[in-house]
């Protein structure tokens, strides 16, 4: 399988399927999912990164679950845009990802995605540490995957 731009994945989706939000860390992967109509991105889950297999699986039930068509997974590009290890990294990981799983994926830019979901954590719901860290990758996932909605709505304004 080949990774698809997001307006590619959206064509090929169903009408009413969801997406999966993806936030690729070292230690755990934040998910979320978008509604039926594809407008608004919502925290779902942190699940700890281990092999692939395994992750792919549990995204297949996933998947099955909750309607999920298509995957847009997090893309670290460096500060100034450029393409470097850990996005090498992401894509072979994204396209091995939808191989295992079937689904379809693009990626998206994330960088600073982590870094504002914490300043937001910190500044507004005042969380400790530990608490943000419970949530921060999840909020990350829907940061990612709502940023990508909103072009959508903005390309079809």
């Amino acid at each position: 399988m080949t990774l698809l731009t997001f307006s590619e994945l959206c064509s090929a989706l169903p009408r009413h399927a969801r997406l999966l939000g993806i936030d690729p860390g070292k230690k755990q992967v934040g998910l979320a999912l978008s509604d039926v109509s594809r407008m608004v991105a919502t925290p779902f889950a942190t699940i700890k990164r281990g092999r692939l297999g395994a992750m792919a699986a549990a995204l297949r039930t996933l998947a099955q679950e909750h309607e999920v068509a298509g995957m847009v997974i997090g893309m670290p590009l460096s500060l100034d845009g450029s393409f470097g290890p850990a996005a090498q990294a992401v894509r072979d990981w994204a396209l091995e990802l939808t191989v295992q799983t079937g689904l379809p994926a693009c990626l998206w830019d994330e960088r600073l995605s982590s870094a504002a979901v914490n300043r937001m954590l910190i500044d507004e719901a005042d969380l400790s540490r530990r608490k943000r860290a419970d949530v921060v990758d999840q909020l990350a996932a829907a940061y990612i995957l709502q940023a990508a909605l909103d072009s959508l709505a903005r390309d079809n304004t």
